[in-house]
């Protein structure tokens, strides 16, 4: 039986936004051969769409190369998007205070699919570039936010989503047997939070707390990255855990109704 066509899709629109798809944090710049070959699309239907998001300002063109970038347009998209999050709002001055309290970087992330993404941080002093940006997204298996959101689920699904979602290897020591991912799981279960270490970064140690909603699911978290060689588990446990859980607690009462 032929498959119902859904007369409300625009195909149009979507090879247009699966063009901005194709650019990321390692292409951030290309012809149009590239984006031929990184979308799929053909040579005819790639130039017609790259010139068009380039004459609405969603793409900027180099005159002499001829190369495409991401223009000043997706900032104002992420501006109105923050406006549009109450959760962003609302967690905001928690996260100043945590920030300010342990001179960490403090994060805000959410679920994406099968990633987290960043919505919003408050780096420190040290902080790599990376992770000064919003929007960056990143394997929920490989990330203490995504195994503390998970770890709110019931114990079928848990199963479910650590034997498919996907693992990325980010460093030498970053955690890509799925047992041990799945112990670090139930460890936070059963302790109400997660810690890695070197998933992402050496020597970089991760903790996260839940935001939970009212049917007793994780809807984002809280996450703070501290370093290895300053902050051992002992300090970990008595400075920083009780700090992140009441971040946590104190955001999920303002947003509920949110998600």
């Amino acid at each position: 039986m032929k498959e119902k066509q859904n007369t409300l899709f625009v195909g149009s629109l979507a090879k247009g936004l699966k063009l901005l798809r194709a650019f990321d944090e390692t292409t951030t710049e290309m012809s149009l051969t590239d984006l031929a070959r990184r979308t799929g699309l053909d040579k005819s239907a790639t130039q017609r769409l790259a010139n068009t998001l380039h004459v609405e300002g969603m793409l900027d063109k180099d005159p002499e190369t001829k190369r495409f970038r991401p223009s000043h347009a997706w900032l104002e998209l992420a501006y109105a998007y923050f406006w549009s999050d109450p959760l962003v709002r609302q967690a905001m001055p928690q996260l100043i205070d945590l920030s300010q309290r342990l001179g960490s970087t403090v994060n805000l992330t959410e679920l994406s699919g099968d990633h987290i993404i960043y919505v919003s941080r408050l780096p420190n002093g040290i902080s790599q570039f990376s992770a000064t940006l919003v929007g960056r997204r990143l394997p929920a298996l490989n990330a203490s936010a995504g195994r503390v959101m998970i770890s709110t689920w019931p114990a079928e699904e848990r199963d479910r989503v650590v034997e498919s979602w996907p693992i990325h290897q980010f460093t030498p020591k970053t955690t890509i047997d799925r047992n041990v991912i799945r112990e670090g799981i139930e460890e936070a279960a059963q302790k109400g939070y997660a810690t890695t270490q070197n998933q992402m970064i050496l020597n970089q140690t991760g903790v996260a707390a839940p935001i939970i909603g009212p049917d007793g699911r994780a809807y984002a978290a809280v996450q703070c990255s501290v370093s290895s060689h300053h902050w051992g588990q002992d300090r970990i446990q008595e400075e920083l855990v009780p700090y992140i859980l009441d971040a946590a607690l104190a955001i999920a009462p303002q947003s509920r109704g949110v998600y």
